[in-house]
């Protein structure tokens, strides 16, 4: 009579052990997991999956060391926040860094202090020198390239990719210049992204543009989901910050430094909003107002971080130790569980900050999955029944 009684508990423990899981499981809201997941734009989420960036140096010759610079500058930025090179089309119109009039061969400075060399050993331009053109540059956003155009030349992008415009240079009112020799229009910019938007090529783009009168070249983008920022209105020049008297030539843009302030200081895990950035603009700094377009851009900048465009969405931790496959450090054991909590919540102008749900998921009970106890009270019970 004691064995039944044992046995009985045994297995009342384990059907208890399996409805505490389906009930850890049950009135779990599944929409809400996969809408937090990926962020949807209702709930002020972006919504994308993958980041990139095209960023784009329209300028040749020394005196123009300071339109590289900025690309590089930008490069860099997004580099270390968590795009990877494979996610980022570069195109420089001129190659200062290997210049006969650099005093520093093959470094480029966005200071006059020369602490930090922008050209590296750790730099991949995709574009370089006259292949830096408007034809290429619509290609790139388009996707229409020839067959004979390699993957790392190619943005490819889809309907779930936050991309990232940069473009710097001489301009005016609606027109970019590339290399002195052909210009860029809005309207070619405003078709190109209309273009990627029936192709379903992104999920939002920021488009950035530093030169003079930049407020002009996106004047006539009309496709959704756009955010714009430029260095000046239309009628307004666009200025240098410092030369550097070795180099011989001025090393950075205004605007652009007025970016690398707040940017330098940002890290993967960053909360700051662009909204927070566009509050950073000092227009006597900048000695221009800056542009701000958002009215393309329905999820808001003040709900827009500013990782949703200059930082990747996996991040992957490197570490010095390789891992061993054959060793059991990283396996649970048999009694162990893993737990995982959800503890966020909306955020809206009308309501305060509360809990959506709460997600607790346990695996499942060692003893439900354990095949020797299993046999074990088989057993058990085929031998009460003989003997019995």
């Amino acid at each position: 009579m004691r064995f039944w009684v044992v046995s009985a508990l045994l297995i009342a423990h384990a059907v208890a052990g399996s409805v505490r899981v389906l009930e850890n499981l049950r009135g779990l809201d599944h929409a809400a997991v996969a809408s937090d997941f990926f962020g949807s734009n209702e709930a002020g989420g972006s919504g994308h999956t993958n980041n990139w960036a095209v960023l784009v140096c329209t300028s040749r010759f020394w005196f123009n060391y300071r339109h590289i610079a900025n690309t590089l500058s930008m490069y860099r930025t997004v580099k270390r926040l968590g795009i990877p090179d494979s996610n980022i089309i570069l195109m420089l119109a001129d190659d200062v860094a290997c210049n006969p009039r650099n005093h520093f061969p093959g470094t480029v400075y966005n200071n006059a202090g020369r602490l930090l060399d922008l050209y590296g050993s750790n730099i991949e331009v995709d574009y370089r020198g006259y292949e830096v053109t408007v034809e290429n540059f619509i290609r790139v956003l388009t996707g229409r390239h020839e067959s004979h155009v390699p993957r790392s030349k190619r943005l490819l992008t889809d309907d779930r990719s936050n991309i990232l415009i940069f473009m710097t240079g001489h301009g005016g009112k609606e027109f970019l210049k590339f290399q002195d020799a052909e210009e860029i229009g809005s309207h070619d910019v405003a078709d190109a992204i209309a273009q990627m938007f029936e192709k379903k090529r992104y999920n939002e783009i920021f488009f950035m543009i530093d030169t003079c009168q930049a407020a002009s070249m996106y004047k006539q983008i009309y496709s959704p989901n756009v955010l714009a920022a430029a260095s000046s209105l239309t009628g307004q020049s666009s200025y240098s910050h410092h030369h550097d008297m070795e180099i011989g030539t001025a090393v950075i843009d205004r605007w652009t430094y007025s970016n690398l302030e707040t940017l330098e200081k940002l890290d993967r895990q960053d909360k700051n909003t662009l909204e927070n950035l566009f509050n950073t603009y000092n227009p006597r700094e900048i000695l221009s107002d800056p542009g701000i377009r958002t009215d393309l851009f329905p999820r808001g900048v003040e709900n827009a971080l500013v990782t949703d465009f200059f930082g990747g969405v996996q991040t992957i931790e490197l570490t010095r130790a390789k891992y061993d496959a054959k060793s059991k450090a990283n396996v649970l054991k048999p009694d162990e569980k893993v737990e995982f909590s959800y503890e966020g919540g909306l955020k809206s102008d009308s309501s305060p900050e509360k809990s959506r749900y709460n997600l607790r998921t346990v695996l499942v009970q060692p003893y439900l999955i354990n095949v020797p106890f299993i046999l074990s009270l088989v057993g058990l019970l085929i031998g009460a029944t003989v003997i019995g």
